[in-house]
């Protein structure tokens, strides 16, 4: 019996080892079929580059659009405040999508979406018609978005998601910052309608190409759809999104950007309530019941607020105050973006081996530091001087946002990845969105209450435009003093982080 047992056991253990060499570097869906992982990250990533594009590629295309539809300021405003609102509607709704319909379905579903809303801004004979384009486009990117890391989460094993989450950073870090030098060339050389139109074909063949190549990776739980969840979800973040978004314009104590923070507030807080009393939620908030998670959330939601501000900031100061064009504005800051994105990928090889806590720590005194100095710009600080601050601030932001964002969700069971994404996308938006109002309030309130009396303007022309310069140059110098406040929070989140990458990863395969 034992010698038959002894000749067994090794053969059974042989046969198994056998299967395992045969499909170590196949991936497999749900279906247990193989799939090109790295043609389906190909895919993902060309898509979403297309879409995080989109939200910035408008920044410097305002004026023109403004004379083109003979619209004012606060109106053309809306192209990007009306995208900014859909898209965070739809965040916290994709983590029932993506539990409740199949992958490759509903990724072709987002970009075909987000193809028409481009197609529908191509054609725009009228301001109307380019607003609903961009709103429809906002629809596509909430839901492609989440689904960009929901998939990077789950076909990489804890271990190679730090990398894998790198390479989303690349699209996620790069493609915003690109926009801007995009637009401005694109202005100057061609029509506004080709802002839209290069986007048109890329997408095209992406949606071709997902049809092919994008597979069912992620598991279906099929949850039942809650309306009412939906309803306090979109009127809460829209409303919150929308009174935020109007701070910079009207201030803090307009009656109308209060009622509508307190009405979002109020429903978000009848939201977050539904969801912790549901036995399945639309939105699974109970993901901060992690500690690690929580902490990777907030810091990336603080280092956002320091990003988007500074970022919103900084080209008003270069075309205002030094006289640069949009295009030339877009120059000096891509360096940085280049930076951000060719860092990425190795800050997120660096995360598998040591974690995030180093990393975060780092980065988050680099931002510190290259952020810093913009308190004292001048009139005539040397181009030198911004570009290699920006890069450095770049440089330091690359080794937080996706290090730390992987940290949280290796802290979360595989069940839990889509809500963990959907719920970190929605807190980094509202930071952003909070961030901004932030530095733009600070930076106009500032200016405001140092802008020399209109008498000054009368009798000493030349005077007034000196202070003038210097009321304006103080704005700036508070704006950027906050975010650096924002840096220094954030350093002192990143001290509480775990020491090392976190041992229960494998807790992330439940």
């Amino acid at each position: 019996m034992n010698r038959k047992k002894s000749k067994v056991i090794p053969l059974v253990k042989f046969e198994k080892e056998i299967d395992i060499l045969n499909n170590k570097n196949q991936t497999l869906d749900i279906y247990g079929k193989p799939y090109n992982r790295t043609l389906l990250v190909l895919v993902l990533l060309v898509g979403t580059f297309c879409t995080v594009l989109n939200q910035t590629i408008l920044t410097t295309a305002f004026p023109t659009l403004m004379k083109a539809f003979d619209v004012s300021a606060s109106t053309v405003q809306w192209l990007t405040t009306g995208f900014l609102l859909v898209n965070g509607i739809m965040i916290p709704i994709s983590a029932w999508l993506v539990n409740k319909f199949h992958t490759r379905s509903l990724y072709m579903a987002a970009m075909g979406t987000f193809l028409v809303g481009t197609i529908v801004c191509y054609v725009a004979p009228n301001f109307s018609t380019l607003l609903i384009g961009r709103l429809i486009q906002a629809a596509g990117v909430g839901v492609s978005m989440p689904i960009l890391q929901t998939i990077m989460l789950s076909i990489f094993p804890p271990e190679k998601r730090g990398a894998a989450m790198g390479m989303a950073g690349i699209v996620i870090g790069l493609a915003p910052a690109v926009g801007p030098t995009l637009s401005g060339y694109i202005i100057d050389s061609y029509k506004w309608n080709d802002l839209f139109g290069i986007i048109i074909p890329i997408v095209a063949i992406v949606l071709v190409l997902s049809f092919f190549l994008m597979k069912n990776v992620i598991e279906l739980s099929n949850p039942s759809i809650d309306i009412l969840s939906i309803i306090l979800s979109t009127v809460g973040f829209g409303s919150f999104l929308y009174g935020i978004s109007n701070v910079g314009t009207k201030g803090w104590t307009d009656a109308s950007v209060l009622i509508y923070m307190f009405v979002g507030i109020a429903f978000i807080a009848l939201f977050t309530w539904r969801q912790l009393t549901m036995e399945h939620p639309l939105l699974e908030l109970r993901v901060f019941k992690s500690v690690e998670f929580t902490l990777s959330a907030v810091l990336v939601g603080v280092t956002s607020m320091a990003m988007i501000g500074a970022e919103m900031v900084l080209p008003l100061y270069i075309q205002n105050i030094r006289g640069e064009s949009a295009f030339h504005s877009g120059l000096m800051l891509l360096p940085g973006a280049l930076i951000m994105g060719a860092m990425m990928p190795i800050t997120g090889a660096i995360f598998d081996k040591m974690g995030a806590k180093k990393l975060a720590i780092a980065g988050m005194f680099i931002l510190m530091v290259g952020t810093a100095p913009f308190i004292f710009l001048t009139k005539s600080t040397p181009t030198i001087y911004i570009i290699v601050l920006y890069a450095i601030r770049m440089f330091g932001i690359s080794m937080v946002m996706m290090p730390v964002t992987t940290s949280g969700m290796n802290a979360l069971s595989r069940t839990m990845i889509s809500h963990g994404t959907a719920v970190n996308n929605t807190f980094r938006q509202i930071a952003s969105s909070i961030g901004t109002a932030i530095l733009i309030s600070v930076l106009s309130n500032v200016t405001t209450n140092n802008l020399p009396a209109k008498s000054v303007l009368a009798k000493t022309p030349l005077s007034y435009k000196d202070q003038a310069i210097s009321a304006t140059l103080q704005g700036y110098h508070a704006a950027f003093l906050v975010a650096t406040l924002f840096c220094l929070a954030g350093f002192i989140i990143a001290m509480f982080l775990k020491d090392k990458k976190r041992a229960a990863i494998g807790g992330a395969e439940k």
